[in-house]
């Protein structure tokens, strides 16, 4: 008999993962299990949720009520025990062992839709689920009125596969509001992460206010508004105003932790120290270890940093703080005093990333120290504050988590790690007994390229969608125990407003959110980007903004043996064709499809390049310069 209900239960989960471009079951993260039925339950006009009236509920209840009020324009009361209720959200009397305490149990037939958890987390998950069951029109922010409010007959299991599923968000390279960091919280936990990283310090701003420490924010914070390429601007002039920028003050945060906490989300804060803290050190030129720090200003965006010879970076300022400077440990005392306080979560993040050396090197109170430690080379010197600052972390009751720069040299017994330089940090943090958040450029920088360089606002690197999904936090002989989970970073030295913040987190988020929620088991991509193009159509009627680089043709230049040049276009998308000129017009459907490596004529000059599914043009016009080609092709010989 066992038998039989595994067979049935594969076959209703084969039937869900078959129907992908045609279901309306287009859930992302995938649950663990969902099994169709049949029919619909349709939404009455006078629509009554019953649910348990305990203050955890409030924002479970108060988000499907918000939601469905908004785009059904039918009347929403919600009341506890109800009888009949067309709607239940209710928690468990006795645990389901099978859930835990984020997991839920959603149930829709044609008569009415119950979701089961054990805690509220449960059922605000389940709540988000339900809310992608829906119509598309779901989104509007207005009554859409030729909608057809049903949602299809289902039985879900589901919970998450990590218990970190974490968003980090760069707020100091670009100042973002309270309000914006709010809507960031809203939009992740759609998609299920429970963990905000707030990068609030770095070169370019201190967005944290300290008390007994004014000039951290009141010169920190701002600086001159450059627009164009980070890394590449002048340097500001001494007349440019110095009022680009901005902080949270203690209020704020308090606020922004209480929101996020009835959302079921914790915030990570991260000092980054004792790299990266160039805003600390202009505040407060005692910090540093080098005599003309008090001439230096907050960064704009010009070169500071000079990477042609690989990490760690030269410095071309000293934007570190000294490690054997008694009154940096006296002034890192005083911050994560505070930040204890203002931040409930058991982690607190200090950096200790890209720390340059050479500023060291040629510090005399360095050499002391090393003298006196017996520290033999520049890593055990950092590794020397990182225990240091791992004790004062100890001292107010959190646990130190740090990227993974700070195995190098030893590493503090109660330190966590953050593996972000590939995944082998963490595995060697795990394998020493270490807890592990996998954030891997390779899968998680949400601030590289999701296309061609030539459709993208220039960053150093790219990362196309499908390898995002590839994200898989917990590697093959790796003790799980010490893996937490893993996140996405999303740093800001490009990003400049909330709608651009929008275009560099979807659909990349999609991907990470299911690689840490979902079984691995269940990852499949033909699958996974038909959901995708759901949101998308979800996106579009809520008037997020979202990349469609997926449907960019991924060009490779070579040259033949007779010089000329070969293009070859690759797609992500199979379900998709290219179609392209070379006459310097705009092609479209009736023009010559793409099927196998182009040559050039003789004298183009430009390659077109758009991409179709069926007649619907899916991808951006492209417009390629052959020299631009050419150049790549010569760089690989």
């Amino acid at each position: 008999m066992k038998k039989c209900f595994a067979l049935a239960g594969l076959i209703g989960c084969l039937i869900c993962q078959g129907q992908t471009t045609q279901t309306p079951i287009a859930i992302i993260p995938e649950p663990v299990s969902v099994i169709a039925g049949a029919g619909y339950f349709t939404l009455p006009q006078n629509i009554v949720i019953s649910a348990d009236v305990q203050p955890a509920m409030k924002e479970v209840t108060g988000l499907l009520k918000e939601r469905l009020t908004q785009s059904t324009g039918r009347t929403v009361t919600v009341l506890p025990a109800a009888k009949d209720a067309p709607i239940s959200l209710l928690l468990n009397t006795a645990d389901d062992n099978a859930l835990g305490n984020e997991g839920y149990r959603l149930s829709v037939s044609a008569k009415s839709i119950v979701v089961r958890a054990n805690k509220p987390a449960g059922l605000f998950y389940g709540v988000q689920s339900l809310l992608q069951l829906f119509p598309k029109e779901i989104e509007s922010a207005t009554v859409a009125r030729n909608a057809n409010w049903i949602v299809p007959c289902v039985e879900i299991m589901d919970k998450p596969r990590f218990g970190w599923r974490g968003l980090m968000f760069d707020v100091a390279r670009h100042f973002f509001t309270k309000a914006e960091v709010k809507q960031f919280i809203d939009d992740m936990v759609r998609y299920k992460y429970n963990l905000l990283h707030l990068h609030l310090t770095d070169d370019e701003g201190w967005r944290l206010e300290i008390k007994g420490f004014p000039r951290l924010t009141s010169i920190g914070a701002w600086n001159v508004k450059k627009e164009g390429y980070f890394g590449t601007f002048s340097a500001p002039t001494a007349d440019e105003p110095r009022t680009y920028g901005g902080f949270y003050t203690q209020e704020d945060i308090k606020e922004l932790v209480q929101y996020a906490k009835d959302r079921f989300v914790n915030i990570l804060p991260e000092i980054d120290v004792p790299g990266h803290s160039l805003a600390a050190v202009v505040s407060y030129p005692v910090l540093s270890g080098t005599p003309e720090a008090n001439t230096y200003r907050v960064r704009s965006g010009e070169e500071i940093m000079d990477w042609s010879h690989g990490a760690p970076p030269i410095a071309l300022v000293d934007n570190t703080l000294s490690p054997a400077n008694e009154k940096v440990y006296d002034f890192l005392d005083k911050i994560i005093a505070q930040v204890a306080q203002l931040f409930p979560f058991e982690y607190i993040h200090l950096g200790g990333d890209e720390c340059p050396k050479n500023y060291w090197e040629k510090n005399e109170a360095i050499k002391q120290l090393m003298q006196k430690e017996g520290l033999k080379n520049m890593e055990e010197v950092q590794s020397y504050f990182e225990k240091r600052l791992e004790k004062i972390v100890a001292s107010k009751g959190k646990k130190l988590m740090g990227w993974d720069e700070i195995l190098e040299g030893g590493l503090a017994p109660g330190a966590a790690v953050m593996s972000w330089r590939g995944i082998k940090g963490g595995i060697e943090a795990a394998k020493q007994k270490h807890e592990v958040v996998m954030s891997p450029t390779t899968y998680a920088y949400l601030d590289y390229m999701q296309a061609d360089g030539i459709t993208e606002p220039r960053v150093y690197a790219s990362l196309r969608l499908n390898k995002t999904y590839e994200f898989e936090p917990l590697p093959d002989g790796v003790d799980p125990a010490y893996i937490k989970g893993g996140q996405a970073n999303l740093w800001t030295e490009q990003v400049y407003n909330y709608r651009y913040l929008q275009y560099m987190l979807w659909p990349r988020a999609f991907a990470i959110a299911e690689s840490v929620w979902s079984p691995k088991e269940k990852k499949n991509w033909t699958h996974f980007f038909a959901k995708v193009e759901k949101q998308f159509e979800r996106f579009d009627i809520a008037e997020k903004k979202y990349s469609p680089g997926v449907y960019d043709p991924i060009f490779t230049a070579k040259l033949t043996a007779g010089n000329e040049l070969r293009i070859e276009l690759g797609k992500e998308v199979a379900e998709m064709d290219i179609y392209y000129s070379f006459d310097n017009t705009f092609p479209d459907y009736f023009y010559p499809k793409y099927t196998t490596a182009l040559i050039p004529p003789k004298d183009a000059v430009m390659l077109k390049v758009v991409t179709y599914k069926g007649k619907k043009q899916v991808g951006r016009m492209i417009a390629m310069p052959l020299s631009e080609l050419r150049s790549r092709a010569e760089k690989k010989k």
